[in-house]
């Protein structure tokens, strides 16, 4: 068997609020209770994030998920009908820009707690 990420915790100030928004966003299931005291977006079949809640400082993550065009756009107008603020790159002002690097478009956007989320069509972490 190959190595394959199944789970990750993601802290927050407010898990189930959390999970609820990337869930929405992403179009993907979630449920308020998972094992332990998480709330799981199921982002695949294959990774599930479990949102932990805590009052205690953590560091930020950037977390960044590939799609392919059309689940770009429909991420991206559920982010826009949220009224979501978003930018073309990972720090700065948030433009409502949409950017392109590599042959494809991203976004970037911040979780309320302060994780940074990414949405992609081309990795430029694995170019061929």
């Amino acid at each position: 068997m190959s190595i394959q990420l199944d789970h990750l915790i993601v802290p927050s100030r407010d898990r189930v609020a959390a999970a609820r928004q990337l869930a929405d966003l992403l179009g993907v299931p979630w449920s308020e209770n998972g094992v332990g005291p998480f709330s799981p977006v199921y982002v695949n079949d294959e990774l599930t994030l479990d949102f932990d809640q805590t009052d205690a400082p953590y560091p930020i993550g950037h977390f960044a998920f590939r799609v392919d065009e059309a689940t770009f756009d429909a991420v991206l107008a559920r982010i826009r009908a949220a009224g979501i603020d978003y930018r073309s790159t990972p720090n700065g002002p948030m433009g409502r820009a949409v950017g392109t690097h590599m042959g494809g478009t991203l976004v970037y956007w911040n979780e309320p707690a302060g994780h940074y989320w990414e949405l992609l069509t081309v990795s430029y972490a694995r170019q061929p």
